[in-house]
């Protein structure tokens, strides 16, 4: 009997074994989704930004300056960005 049930352990093991693996599997398809998202997420204001500069005039700006605005738009939000900027609108 004693033999039994070290195979009945060892069939228990190698069916953990199999399930832990799966589950990695699993976790790894999660991790990579969830990355995509994010990707995702990070870019989502992307169009609507390209839809308004295709709608107004802009005038003449280096390579520079539009890294920052869109470094600032990056790094502060969108919110914070036009916020400052309603500032700028506002008579003096």
């Amino acid at each position: 009997m004693t033999m039994a049930r070290r195979k009945a352990e060892a069939t228990d093991l190698e069916a953990i074994n199999a399930q832990r693996e799966r589950l990695r599997q699993e976790l790894a398809k999660l991790e990579a989704a969830a990355k995509a998202a994010e990707l995702a997420a990070m870019d989502a204001g992307r169009t609507p930004l390209l839809t308004a500069l295709d709608r107004v005039k802009i005038p003449a700006m280096d390579k520079g300056e539009a890294k920052l605005i869109a470094r600032a738009i990056s790094q502060h939000g969108a919110k914070a960005v036009a916020n400052c900027l309603i500032t700028l609108s506002m008579p003096a």
